[in-house]
């Protein structure tokens, strides 16, 4: 599918951080780059390529998918992940998976965003020890957030599944690596404390 090729494509590419413009004190601008990423970044650009029929077709995807309304404005930029996937799935953008295993629910204060007011957010998420029996359900172009286990924060980081027979990759812009690169789900999953996780599919994936 076009999930794969496009993050094949990117593998290797600079990871940058916070490469948006804009903040609570300075205006938004709307940026595009197809040299740099952060986690976020990376996923908003490959699904807009992947639903995209023209370069302006392109253009307009991202911003939906960057901002609630899509109107270009920091307060309205999807800072938090959760928020990110809830507008997405009103958009019809992406659906939520859902998975034949147990999930847990989690309140959160979300308040790890400089000049943005604390705010609180619900989310359900597959905890880390369900995640070996969530895999079977899981398939290349999935979307992957890891759920933070901080009381202020919703999510740490996320990535795009590639399914390879049995084995899970994701490929995700990685601060550690200093790079997008493809990595076994396990070792990440091996690698970094978490709350759970929460899947959602690309629409028009069937």
């Amino acid at each position: 599918g076009r999930m794969e090729v496009l993050t094949r494509h990117f593998l290797g590419h600079p990871y940058r951080s916070n490469p948006l413009i804009g903040s609570s004190g300075t205006p938004e601008v709307f940026t595009v780059s197809f040299d740099e990423f952060d986690c976020v970044t990376f996923v908003e650009t490959v699904l807009s390529l992947a639903r995209a029929s023209s370069a302006g077709d392109f253009v307009n995807c991202l911003r939906k998918i960057r901002y609630e309304g899509g109107r270009v404005e920091w307060k309205r930029r999807n800072h938090y992940m959760t928020a990110w996937i809830g507008n997405n799935v009103r958009l019809g953008v992406v659906r939520r998976l859902a998975a034949k295993v147990p999930m847990v629910s989690k309140e959160r204060t979300l308040a790890v965003v400089p000049g943005l007011a604390p705010r609180k957010a619900r989310f359900r998420c597959v905890p880390k020890p369900w995640i070996p029996k969530l895999a079977p359900q899981l398939r290349t172009g999935d979307l992957i957030f890891f759920a933070s286990t901080r009381r202020h924060n919703d999510v740490f980081h996320c990535g795009i599944l590639v399914r390879d027979g049995d084995r899970l990759l994701m490929r995700h812009a990685a601060r550690s690596r200093k790079a997008v690169v493809e990595q076994a789900l396990d070792e990440f999953l091996k690698d970094n404390r978490m709350a759970g996780v929460i899947v959602v599919r690309p629409v028009g994936e069937p």
